[in-house]
């Protein structure tokens, strides 16, 4: 009450950033309504016996209403405080927002260690469909809300926004910690200290000064001022773009499952693994990505590089949750066939070095996409606006159509075998899909409005993409046996030639602005 009637800008920020997140845990606690003995939640619920179904009481619709009021009272402020002023240049511009990826990283993964039989900790993509959804929500509007926090044209609010951010997550992040201390049947994972202190560092942040000072008799070295700012930004982006590759290739050939003896003495070792289908197709994802993330660290290419990048790292989250999904399904399938005969199981199946090495791809080419997305903020402020001319809107667009239609198609056909999509069998690799999907469509429509040569270069790297998804037919069908093209490979096919073509007709008119 004192910050809404002393300081309103300062209140009402923290009211936005604590909404910020009010969705996805809104979306994480529906699990107790849909099976509540799969929720991990210790510190507000904890299982002492097996159950098939869930029973909510009135707590749960009370954490519902919370959740709901939250996010109304975020609207509210969002409609009180809302202004059409310019926002001045803030610091840890790139900082802010990467601390918040790391801690929406360290969200998805398991949120304790469990020596209970009846609460079995996983991460976010073993658990079921509510607790993945609301992760995944937690993890992107983390970063997201950063970055419009920063965007804040007050001060306060900006301020405010920040560490209204920061005490949502330590709200989510703080309780499983709290209970891998204080349970003896229970540990604490690396997952959420490492989001405590991410968002620690950005509660700290939130307590300095985020408006840059413009020293007198400096404005007019502004603009020399920017290259340093550039280099830093391309380098980052670069050694990011090829870090993401590293652990891609180190996924890809690294084993997925790992199988241990419960008994090694009484029973011979063994050394198994669950080779993915999909992992060829993240060796390219990787080589795809590492291609642009060396031009970006290279002067003469960068321009170009950048924007091919941006959206290149979505075919990493399209290989990496299919490569993903084979670990999970091979993990969960062993260790349900072990407990659920009569006989004591001989052998306990997890998640190998490749299923943790494709994880941290996963992660790291979120860092490098919010690194491209600032570079590319930073190149137009030093290049000044500007826009494609000719008829680009309209091979951009039925590109972009073309392109979602692929993504929710399937490539290849394989008989009893059905792939997951984005309308029907929705799975983990479903999220691949639909990033990509997104990603392209981004693109295209940011094509329309930037300049030739970027513009281009997105377009291409949109091609790219939906060429990648393509490919699928050789590198996923053709260690499946017998897979045919399906309907999802020719649209992808057709997608891919409609964004050349509008990549080429970007290019040609790299001389004319738009007036």
């Amino acid at each position: 009450m004192w910050l809404a009637t002393k300081r309103p800008g300062l209140g009402g920020g923290l009211v936005l950033g604590l909404a910020a997140l009010a969705p996805g845990r809104l979306v994480l606690d529906l699990q107790f309504a849909v099976n509540g003995p799969l929720t991990i939640r210790p510190e507000l619920y904890l299982p002492d016996r097996f159950l098939g179904s869930s029973a909510v009481g009135a707590g749960f619709w009370l954490l519902v209403a919370g959740h709901l009021l939250t996010g109304a009272a975020g609207v509210a402020a969002w409609r009180a405080l809302r202004s059409h002023d310019e926002p001045e240049r803030r610091r840890w511009r790139l900082l802010v927002p990467l601390l918040a990826v790391v801690a929406g990283a360290g969200l998805l993964t398991a949120p304790v260690h469990s020596g209970n039989g009846f609460l079995l900790a996983r991460a976010a993509f073993e658990g079921p469909w509510p607790a993945l959804g609301g992760y995944l929500l937690l993890a992107a509007a983390l970063p997201l809300a950063a970055a419009l926090a920063l965007a804040a044209p007050a001060e306060p609010v900006a301020r405010g926004a920040l560490a209204g951010l920061a005490a949502a997550a330590f709200a989510v992040a703080a309780p499983p910690v709290l209970a891998g201390l204080f349970r003896d049947d229970l540990d604490v994972a690396w997952g959420p200290v490492l989001a405590l202190v991410a968002t620690a560092g950005i509660a700290g942040l939130a307590g300095t000064r985020l408006t840059e000072a413009v020293a007198e008799g400096t404005e007019n070295l502004a603009g020399a001022a920017k290259l340093p700012s550039l280099f830093w930004w391309r380098l980052t982006t670069g050694l990011l773009g090829l870090a993401t590759a590293v652990a891609a290739v180190i996924g890809a050939l690294a084993p997925q499952v790992a199988v241990t003896a419960l008994n090694p003495g009484a029973v011979t070792p063994v050394s198994a693994a669950a080779d993915s289908p999909a992992r060829w197709f993240l060796l390219v994802a990787a080589v795809v990505l590492a291609v642009p993330a060396a031009g970006v660290l290279v002067t003469k290419t960068a321009a170009l590089a950048r924007p091919v990048l941006g959206v290149a790292w979505a075919g990493i989250v399209l290989a990496g949750t299919a490569v993903l999904n084979t670990a999970l399904t091979a993990t969960q399938a062993g260790n349900l066939a072990g407990f659920g005969g009569t006989a004591a199981p001989v052998f306990t199946y997890d998640l190998g070095a490749g299923a943790a090495w494709t994880f941290a791809a996963l992660v790291l080419a979120a860092l490098a996409a919010l690194a491209a997305a600032g570079t590319g903020v930073v190149e137009r402020e030093d290049a000044g606006e500007g826009a494609t001319r000719g008829n680009v809107l309209a091979p951009a667009v039925a590109g972009a159509i073309l392109a979602v239609a692929a993504f929710g198609l399937p490539v290849f056909a394989v008989p009893g075998y059905v792939a997951a999509g984005l309308w029907s069998r929705f799975d983990t690799p479903s999220w691949g899909l639909l990033t990509a999907a997104a990603v392209v469509v981004g693109a295209a429509a940011l094509a329309t409005r930037s300049r030739p040569k970027p513009a281009a270069a997105l377009l291409a790297g949109a091609a790219l993409l939906t060429a990648l998804h393509a490919a699928e037919l050789p590198l996923v069908g053709g260690s499946l046996g017998g897979a045919s093209p399906a309907t999802g490979f020719w649209v992808a096919l057709a997608a891919t030639a409609a964004l050349l073509v509008a990549a080429g007709l970007a290019v040609s008119r790299q001389g004319r602005r738009a007036p």
